[in-house]
């Protein structure tokens, strides 16, 4: 008993890396402080360097905590936030994503259990058909596994010793750390309890785009395509926000 109180009692870290996401970040903070009552959180928001549109003041609670990065990538932003959070479970979440009600009680049921990591299932904030194909694959471990919108957590004592994000990896930092993780052999599972993911991309593209651009990407990131070129070709294919 003694043992279940000391695991439940830790601190679990919310990183949030976000790049003028003012407007979701405004629904996101109150959201997740909303759902934490009886579990011992911070939400770290790792602005990119060219964001200067938010600050603590924004936010009526001592638990969100501001880092604002020199250097520029998704992979500094969240390894910075990393570094300096208290939590003893680090939780890396899209600006734009919107997660359940039983989000920490999942997060902390999974620690609890014995696993290292996990990540959540999804589903989109759209009535689209072919976007809920899309998200139905999400509840199980498949070739798109260890995508961002899928929320990673982990152990901080797990991710410092894979060596965190690798921050020369511009685009699919966390495609390469799952690379990582699963080459040594984390214990993970996949949590079915679908975070609400934003479809912008899709509505600033179209399904058929996304997609094709989604498997060109995964395939050459496991060839090894130069990751400041698989970025460019990324900027090129479509249009992001």
């Amino acid at each position: 008993v003694y043992f279940l109180n000391m695991v439940l009692s830790r601190k679990i870290s919310v990183i949030i890396p976000a790049h003028n996401e003012r407007e979701n970040l405004l629904v996101l903070v109150p959201r997740l402080l909303a759902i934490s009552e009886g579990f011992h959180i911070e939400i770290i928001i790792a602005l990119s360097s060219e964001s200067n549109n938010l600050d603590a003041s924004c936010f009526s609670s001592k638990e969100v905590l501001i880092e604002k990065c020199k250097e520029k990538g998704r992979a500094v932003q969240m390894n910075q936030a990393a570094k300096n959070a208290r939590g003893n479970t680090l939780v890396f979440l899209h600006a734009d994503v919107i997660p359940p009600k039983t989000f920490f009680k999942s997060i902390q049921e999974t620690i609890v259990s014995g696993m290292d990591a996990g990540f959540f299932s999804y589903q989109f904030d759209s009535d689209s058909f072919w976007l809920k194909i899309n998200a139905h694959f999400t509840k199980t471990d498949g070739v798109f596994t260890g995508g961002g919108d899928q929320c990673l957590f982990i152990k901080k004592e797990v991710f410092q010793r894979l060596g965190a994000f690798n921050e020369d990896q511009v685009l699919m930092e966390d495609f390469e750390f799952f690379k990582r993780m699963k080459k040594a052999k984390t214990r993970y599972t996949i949590v079915n309890d679908d975070l609400i993911v934003s479809a912008r991309k899709y509505d600033n593209n179209s399904y058929v785009k996304v997609n094709l651009c989604n498997l060109i990407m995964v395939l050459l990131f496991k060839c090894g395509y130069n990751p400041e070129k698989l970025k460019a070709l990324y900027g090129r294919m479509l249009k992001t926000v």
